[in-house]
């Protein structure tokens, strides 16, 4: 009896409930939308490190990362790839000969990091083959062909079939040099990515450098899932106990974290905008009590007992926050399932995400945990809105609360 009581205590006053539903439901999706935004774009950032700008694992020498010498290589045999692409959830693998130099046109020059690369294996680790906007992805017809990107495109004045020279030191340190024809301009969303690097055939550099086609500085290793990269990393560190294995959570610790503090950004936000809620339905319970001082009386002298009295008021508030609280979960669902597929575009503010190394391009998502703990905390917000007023309404004395009008 008494919580249908407290649903039709809810509606005696229409208007004010509807308006108190209508701003939890506002204040809950915004909240799960907000969540759901931040969350699309970590993920595209994430996404955008472990596509195109590193894969899931890196392998290298040690000592390569402190300091990116020429001279720290590996050998990189057919077996240790096989290896590799053996270990449960790796999907494909790829080496690379990096080289940290020069390219110039005719105008001008500028210091870039020069990726040799099997162009068969690296579009199976990475995008860059999917984000040419002109010409073609490197093959193995013609001599010397180099991958650009558009604004080094722009800062070189140079397009498409034009000649760029490559100047770096060989193995014998002495400096040396070669004319490579753009074959394909790529544009990516991370402008500092695009400003820093160009793509070759690994057999073209391992000639200009007179290194063996069979070394390599580093080693790409792409997974099924993101949530395999620590199992997998420890795996091939086991394997291969002599190499640096490090993956994007270690090569990339601003991404790793963004992807911490997004976490504890969503229970920081649902927390705040819920705290803010619940001193309006403090506020709003408070008058509801107020209003109906005489009435209470009467239920406590007429032999109700307080504790029916207490759980009535604290259904009304846990009724009031609840129903706003699914509607807004639910409305915030939908939103995000809509714009998850659409996505949003940003495009005002492109320039300065691509700065940044964010897409424009925002694809809200939100995990089912967050929809689960967001409803938790609803209903322990309404259960603590409750208890003051709840409170207030049993420490009424009934011959006082009947002669109020």
């Amino acid at each position: 009896m008494i919580p249908t009581f407290a649903w039709r205590n809810l509606w005696r006053n229409k208007l004010r409930s509807a308006l108190i539903i209508a701003a939890f439901t506002i204040g809950i999706f915004a909240g799960v939308f907000l969540i759901a935004f931040m969350s699309g774009m970590i993920n595209s950032r994430v996404n955008a490190v472990i596509g195109t700008e590193m894969s899931h694992i890196q392998l290298h020498k040690k000592g390569f990362l402190e300091n990116n010498q020429f001279s720290i290589r590996f050998d990189v045999s057919d077996t240790m790839l096989g290896k590799i692409a053996a270990t449960p959830h790796v999907v494909a693998v790829s080496k690379r000969i990096i080289v940290n130099s020069m390219i110039a046109s005719a105008e001008t020059g500028m210091g870039v990091k020069i990726s040799g690369i099997d162009p068969t294996m690296e579009s199976k680790v990475t995008n860059i083959h999917s984000n040419i906007i002109e010409g073609k992805y490197l093959d193995e017809k013609g001599r010397n062909p180099v991958l650009i990107s558009e604004s080094l495109a722009k800062k070189l004045n140079v397009s498409l079939k034009n000649k760029i020279v490559i100047t770096l030191q060989d193995v014998n340190k002495t400096i040396t040099g070669g004319a490579f024809r753009i074959v394909g301009i790529y544009r990516t969303e991370n402008l500092m990515f695009d400003d820093g690097n160009i793509f070759v055939r690994n057999e073209d550099l391992a000639r200009l450098t007179g290194i063996s086609v069979n070394e390599a500085h580093e080693v790409a290793v792409l997974l099924d899932k993101n949530d395999n990269t620590e199992a997998v990393t420890q795996l091939l560190s086991n394997e291969f106990p002599k190499l640096d294995v490090k993956n994007w959570l270690q090569l990339s610790p601003d991404a790793g974290a963004l992807v911490g503090m997004m976490n504890q950004y969503t229970y920081i936000f649902t927390v705040i905008i819920l705290l803010a809620l619940c001193f309006g339905i403090v506020n709003t319970m408070l008058m509801v009590i107020m209003e109906r001082i005489h009435e209470l009386g009467m239920l406590m002298a007429i032999g109700m007992k307080r504790i029916k009295v207490f759980g009535m008021i604290l259904l009304e508030t846990v009724f009031l926050s609840l129903t706003g609280g699914m509607l807004g979960i639910l409305l915030g669902w939908l939103v995000t399932n809509h714009y998850e597929k659409t996505g949003i575009d940003l495009y005002f503010w492109k320039e300065a995400f691509g700065q940044m190394g964010f897409s424009s391009m925002i694809y809200p998502s939100i995990d089912n945990n967050v929809i689960f703990y967001t409803a938790v905390m609803v209903i322990i917000a309404g259960v603590l809105s409750a208890i003051y007023p709840a409170y207030k309404a049993i420490k009424l004395k009934p011959v006082e609360a009947i002669r109020t009008i």
